[in-house]
C-alpha cells in the first residue's frame, strides 16, 4: 500500500509540474480549479480563501486560525466551508517546490450531493460543524485527484470529463473523515448556518457600508449572541472580518490587476486613501507598494497552459 501511495503522490506531483510551470496561481480548462505553485520557503503570509478544498502533493502549508494549526501536505488534505481570513506558512525549495491544487467548492452541486448521500442510508452523528479542517487524505480521494490531474492535461478532456471527477472529490470529502462535521457546515442550519449566511452577504457586499447590527438583524440574532457565534466560527470580531476581507480584496486588486493603492482603496469602500494604507500597513506588515512587490510571484495568476506545450512523462 505503501508503494502505491508513494507512486500515486510522484504522479501528482509530476503533472502538477507542468500543470503549474509558474509561481502563484495558475488557471485551468476549468473555472473551480486553480493549481498552486511556490518555489521558496514563505513565513507567515496572511490569505483569504474560499470555501474550498486545498490539495498538497509536494511540500507542505500550515495555516493558522487563532490558536489552532492547520497541516496540509502529501498526506493531509485542507477544507473550508465557508470563506476565512488566516495565515499561512509554507515550506518549499527550488528542488522540491510546493504544488497543490486548489477546488472550489460548487454549493449547488454539494448541497445536491448531501441529499442523495442522506436519502441512500442513515449517515452518522454530523457532529460539530466545521469551517476549517485538516483531515487524512484517503487513497480513495488520492486517486480521484491524479485522474482529475491527468484529465487536465487535455482541454478537450478536462471539459467533458472533468466535471464528474470534481464531482467525485466533492464526494469522496463528504463521506471522508470528517465529511460529516463538513456536512452539518455545508448545511447551513443552526447558528453555525446564520453566520455562514452573514459572511456569504459580507463577501457579496464588502465594498458597500456593512452595520454589525444590521447583519446580526438578518441573521436573526442579538448583537451580543451574533459578536459570540460570529468568533466561534472565524476567530475574529464581525468588524476586523469586515476590515480583513477588505484589505485582502484591495491587495488582489493590486497584484493581480495593477491598481494603485488609492484606487484599490476605493473599490473596495475605503473613503480615505490615508487609512486605508495606515490599517493595510497594520494588517500585513508593511505599506501597499512595498506587499505588492514581493507577493507578485507567489499570488501572481498565469493562464492556464496550451496543451501545445505539455510533454507528459509517462
Amino acid at each position: 500500500m505503501a508503494a502505491i501511495e508513494d507512486t500515486t503522490t510522484q504522479r501528482m506531483s509530476a503533472l502538477l509540474t507542468q500543470l503549474a510551470p509558474n509561481e502563484g496561481y495558475t488557471l485551468s480548462a476549468l473555472d473551480a480549479v486553480r493549481f498552486m505553485r511556490s518555489d521558496r520557503p514563505l513565513g507567515r503570509t496572511p490569505v483569504l480563501y474560499e470555501p474550498s478544498i486545498v490539495i498538497v502533493c509536494q511540500g507542505r502549508k500550515r495555516g493558522f486560525l487563532g490558536s489552532d494549526v492547520y497541516v496540509y501536505d502529501a498526506q493531509h488534505y485542507l477544507v473550508l466551508s465557508v470563506p476565512l481570513p488566516f495565515s499561512t506558512q509554507t515550506e518549499a525549495s527550488a528542488s522540491e517546490p510546493m504544488l497543490a491544487v486548489a477546488i472550489s467548492l460548487d454549493l449547488t452541486q454539494v448541497a445536491d450531493l448531501m441529499l442523495q448521500i442522506n436519502h441512500l442510508g442513515p449517515q452518522a452523528v454530523p457532529g460539530i460543524p466545521l469551517g476549517i479542517a485538516s483531515t487524512p487524505l484517503s487513497g480513495a480521494l488520492a486517486d480521484a485527484m491524479l485522474r482529475l490531474l491527468e484529465i487536465m492535461t487535455c482541454p478537450r478532456d478536462a471539459h467533458i470529463l472533468g466535471p464528474a471527477v470534481v464531482r467525485e472529490i466533492y464526494y469522496r470529502v463528504l463521506v471522508g473523515e470528517q465529511g460529516g462535521a463538513m456536512r452539518a457546515a455545508l448545511a447551513h442550519q443552526g447558528q453555525f448556518g446564520r453566520v455562514a449566511k452573514a459572511l456569504r452577504r459580507i463577501h457579496a457586499d464588502y465594498a458597500q457600508s456593512l452595520d454589525v447590527a444590521h447583519l446580526a438583524g438578518e441573521a436573526g440574532m442579538s448583537v451580543p449572541a451574533f459578536h459570540a457565534h460570529f468568533k466561534t466560527v472565524t476567530q475574529t470580531s464581525p468588524i476586523q472580518y469586515i476590515k480583513s476581507t477588505r484589505l485582502h480584496q484591495a491587495r488582489l486588486l493590486m497584484i493581480r490587476d495593477g491598481l494603485t493603492a488609492a484606487s484599490a482603496s476605493s473599490r473596495v469602500g475605503y473613503d480615505s486613501p490615508s487609512q486605508f494604507s495606515r490599517e493595510f500597513k497594520r494588517f500585513f506588515g508593511r505599506s501597499p507598494m512595498e506587499e505588492v512587490r514581493d507577493m507578485k510571484a507567489s499570488f501572481s495568476l498565469s493562464p492556464a497552459k496550451p496543451l501545445s506545450e505539455f510533454t507528459l512523462a509517462h
